[in-house]
């Protein structure tokens, strides 16, 4: 089976091919410099963006897999959520191309996508649906932070998500707040490095509190407050990046021990991370020691597969088509607020594991 998948739910334009498993190719393009003058993305530019560099960066996913359109089995994209005319662009092409095809289409879900991306690996990728086993599993990014007991291929159930500012969001705000170039979050790890992670304390949110959801604006606040009481701090460049170091180390905790607290409650042996920020090293090395500590196996997304591209995307896809044969009406529209939960497979920590929709 080969799928073409397209990835438009962002800043991000991607376009992937998989075929049986292995991934032929992934293109991605940034549009990281068309938004960074502005100091975050506007819809409206992005939009611009996919629909002036989709063409050839479809052309080029299916001369790097070596095939032309009419090898396709199937399209998928992301249908949500996302910016709704970002995905506006990538849900019509593939719809469009599967009907001129006379292929099946198979809409996605972005953070679906996200939870099967730590099961690509390799190179060239490959799908290791084969070593799958149950886990908990940390999607954070810029715009959103989830918690998701994972039970088997496609059943998954949300155990607790941001109820205000996502992880992401909190690094780039508060590195704007520092003044710190967009992107945000990656130049506050580069910073950091260099760091003292102790040296200052800043609040670990809802860390005490049993539930799984996550909070970062108080974090965002106390960091603000702590630079109108000490402006002298960004005149000196120890400061900044003592002061990188504090504020990444305290969203780091509260990702790292609220995951391992709900592996250990659940009694998963596995934790799997993905989304944008799990590109941050700090998180990457505390995930793997505090898993060391605790006996968990931990499979982390390849750089590569963390930030937004097709290529998660195009695999889940062809998961499901060889799984079930689902597929989605060439009718369907973008779901810009698309919740993880609202979908088959998927179900509610408060039903401890009943399937939405079964009659159960």
């Amino acid at each position: 089976m080969t799928v073409l998948a397209l990835e438009t739910s962002c800043d991000e334009t991607s376009c992937a091919v998989v075929r049986d498993g292995v991934l032929r190719a992934n293109v991605v393009s940034s549009q990281v410099r068309v938004h960074e003058a502005y100091g975050g993305v506007v819809p409206e530019l992005a939009t611009r963006e996919h629909l002036k560099n989709l063409p050839w960066i479809c052309r080029e996913a299916l001369r790097q897999a070596g095939i032309g359109p009419e090898a396709l089995s199937a399209v998928a994209a992301t249908q949500g959520p996302g910016l709704p005319n970002a995905l506006l662009v990538g849900l019509k092409v593939a719809q469009g191309l599967a009907f001129v095809l006379g292929r099946p289409f198979v809409g996605i879900h972005h953070h679906e996508a996200h939870l099967y991306s730590p099961w690509i690996t390799g190179e060239p990728p490959r799908a290791d649906f084969e070593a799958f086993e149950p886990n908990v599993a940390l999607i954070v990014s810029g715009g959103h932070t989830l918690l998701v007991q994972v039970e088997a291929e496609l059943r998954h159930g949300v155990l607790g998500s941001t109820v205000d500012d996502a992880a992401g969001e909190c690094f780039d705000k508060t590195a704007k707040l520092i003044g710190l170039p967009y992107p945000g979050g990656p130049a506050m790890d580069a910073l950091a490095a260099a760091g003292d992670p102790g040296r200052f304390d800043f609040p670990r949110p809802m860390l005490a509190e049993a539930h799984d959801d996550f909070s970062f604006s108080g974090l965002k606040t106390s960091v603000r407050y702590f630079l109108r009481d000490h402006p002298e701090i960004l005149r000196d460049r120890r400061g900044v990046a003592d002061l990188c170091a504090s504020v990444q180390a305290a969203i780091v905790d509260v990702l790292v021990r609220k995951t391992v607290r709900a592996a250990r409650r659940l009694g998963v042996g596995c934790i799997t991370a993905s989304g944008g920020v799990t590109c941050n090293r700090s998180l990457r090395r505390r995930l793997a020691e505090a898993c060391g500590e605790q006996g968990l196996r931990l499979r982390l997304a390849e750089p590569a597969l963390c930030t937004d591209n097709a290529g998660m995307v195009a695999v889940l896809a062809e998961r499901k088509l060889a799984r079930d044969g689902a597929s989605s009406s060439l009718d369907d529209e973008m779901r810009p607020g698309w919740e993880l939960g609202d979908q088959t497979g998927s179900w509610d920590k408060n039903t401890r594991g009943t399937p939405r929709g079964s009659g159960k």
